[in-house]
């Protein structure tokens, strides 16, 4: 059994990040969390909703600041509403400080957090995936499922894979995760500038790979490597999830850099399983 924790903005309620949570859980029978992060800065109305003719308006304020409450709490209803008829052990967190940092320590003690690429936890709209996500990203302590904003059940699997070890550990993290998709079609996929690359260490890649999956599949892609990846990727039939390695600056690979992973969030609508040391 794993612990998921999803979270959610009560003020920007994903359905999405809630339908993935559901199937995740069933299949996994695992428990939930549900984290809503209310970050005391953070409210869906601005200072000028505030102002009236006298200045501040203290009672617009309250006013203001109730039916954020009320929408919030409507949100969490929502969540247990649905775990409970799901049959899904579920938890409540209502975090209240600041968001990234109280969402980064809910890591620690998670095997899995999901969140959707848009999330922004202020009334701004941003580009996804958003600085919030990007931060997560950076500094969680557990694999990361970066979801976009309408659910498909999860029916097959893409590995980018480049030879380091940063990817074949997201890929064990995936598959200790999710056992269940051991039924399900799977491709490796590897890209090079080189002509004619060989796949690095192709016996060992495909003996771990044939233990955890029936059929995968090799995808050699030969030409840049974000461009290669991203129009092979925009391809994927719906339903698929794409697992990649290292978010960092640092990573060695142009394949597993935040840039790359960056690129795949802005322009697909595909789960994507992030996992670093």
């Amino acid at each position: 059994m794993q612990k998921i924790i999803a979270a959610f903005d009560g003020l920007k309620f994903s359905k999405a990040t809630l339908d993935y949570t559901v199937e995740l859980a069933v299949r996994g029978k695992s428990v939930v969390t549900g984290v809503f992060l209310e970050d005391f800065l953070y409210h869906s109305f601005n200072l000028f909703d505030m102002v009236g003719s006298q200045g501040i308006s203290q009672a617009k304020l309250n006013h203001l600041l109730k039916k954020d409450q009320e929408t919030r709490q409507q949100a969490i209803a929502v969540f247990k509403e649905t775990c409970e008829r799901r049959g899904i052990e579920h938890l409540l967190h209502e975090d209240k400080s600041f968001a990234i940092e109280d969402l980064l320590k809910e890591t620690i003690y998670a095997d899995l957090t999901v969140i959707g690429a848009a999330e922004t936890l202020n009334h701004f709209e941003q580009a996804k995936p958003t600085p919030f996500v990007k931060e997560l990203l950076a500094g969680a302590q557990s694999p990361v499922l970066v979801l976009p904003a309408v659910h498909q059940p999860i029916e097959r699997v893409v590995v980018l894979y480049d030879g380091h070890p940063s990817s074949v550990y997201a890929l064990k993290m995936f598959t200790y995760l999710f056992p269940w998709t051991v039924k399900f079609p799977i491709e490796i996929v590897y890209a090079s500038e080189r002509k004619l690359a060989l796949l690095p260490d192709g016996n060992l890649i495909g003996e771990y790979v044939r233990c955890h999956f029936a059929k995968p599949v090799v995808t050699q892609l030969t030409g840049q490597v974000d461009e290669m990846l991203i129009e092979h990727l925009k391809s994927a039939a719906a339903g698929t999830v794409v697992i990649m390695g290292a978010y960092s600056r640092g990573a060695l690979s142009r394949m597993f850099n935040s840039s790359m992973a960056n690129k795949l969030m802005e322009t697909l609508d595909l789960p994507l399983f992030i996992a670093h040391h």
